[in-house]
């Protein structure tokens, strides 16, 4: 995904094998705005090693089509996702092993590891996966968790641009929108989120969060613009801080900031009315919706 645990994977194993590593990243469609730029400057500046980037939004949308269970989005993504990767293994030829980077809450929210920890929700890199693949995994960071991955990047040379942004699921917009996928539903949340990061990072906010996202809600409420009546979407804001996300607190922005969120979001945004922020902490709340 070319996020903070695929950037120090990819420095472990690279340390390791230079540049026999391949660097693949899969746009699902389901990424934020400007991902696939972003990710594709990062990895190309910071590793002398091969990097290739896969545009498989086409397969990931028309197989996510009409599916609301998370758990079965999550099953899909990760098939789909090991297909790329094997499709891709076969063009570059002698590819025996996929590198991931897993962290152990993924898999201890996934299946109960080393003891009788509860299914709380399938990661796509964990209980996603297909039980039967070409590929052999490898996991550098499954027994870590995120602060003390960051801590290994910073030990590799990586910089705190990359080591720095906020958790992003697996499965992208996929688990953030919840109820079916179109769109027209993604183009909707894939605005709103890059206003609320964006007015996180000019209030100084987004470092003093551990993780911040927009959720659309399966559901219209009706409003007023103008003289006109509306009947639109809901987005629900989540910004909370934490240590290694085992535990979460909902942070305390402050109304004024959150005030002008919403105001942007409904003004900027067509196909939004309302704007609710999710005051929940982890446990008994998860820090995703799905």
């Amino acid at each position: 995904s070319g996020g903070v645990d695929s950037a120090v994977a990819a420095a472990l194993v690279y340390k390791a094998i230079g540049d026999r590593l391949h660097c693949v990243f899969v746009d699902t469609g389901l990424m934020r705005k400007n991902e696939a730029e972003e990710v594709g400057e990062t990895f190309q500046n910071y590793f002398k090693s091969n990097f290739i980037s896969i545009d498989a939004s086409v397969d990931f949308l028309s197989r996510l089509e009409g599916v609301t269970n998370p758990e079965e989005k999550r099953k899909i993504i990760g098939n789909t996702f090991i297909e790329v990767f094997e499709k891709e293994a076969e063009r570059i030829s002698n590819v025996e092993y996929l590198v991931q980077g897993t962290l152990y809450p993924d898999v201890i929210e996934s299946v109960s590891a080393h003891g009788p920890s509860v299914t709380i929700k399938t990661h796509h890199n964990v209980g996603g996966l297909p039980e039967v693949m070409k590929l052999k995994l490898i996991e550098p960071l499954r027994e870590l968790f995120k602060d003390e991955v960051r801590n290994v990047g910073r030990e590799l040379g990586l910089p705190e641009k990359v080591l720095g942004r906020h958790p992003f699921p697996g499965p992208g917009f996929a688990v953030r929108i919840l109820g079916k996928i179109t769109q027209e539903r993604l183009d909707i949340l894939r605005e709103v989120d890059a206003i609320f990061i964006e007015e996180l990072r000019s209030n100084n906010w987004y470092d003093k969060t551990w993780q911040a996202f927009a959720v659309l809600l399966p559901v219209k409420t009706v409003g007023v613009m103008g003289d006109m009546r509306t009947y639109e979407s809901v987005i629900g804001l989540r910004a909370v801080s934490s240590l290694d996300g085992m535990t979460a607190d909902w942070s305390r922005i402050p109304f004024e900031i959150l005030a002008r969120i919403s105001n942007r979001i409904i003004n900027e945004v067509p196909g939004v009315n309302r704007v609710v922020y999710d005051i929940s902490s982890k446990p008994p709340s998860t820090i995703e919706w799905e």
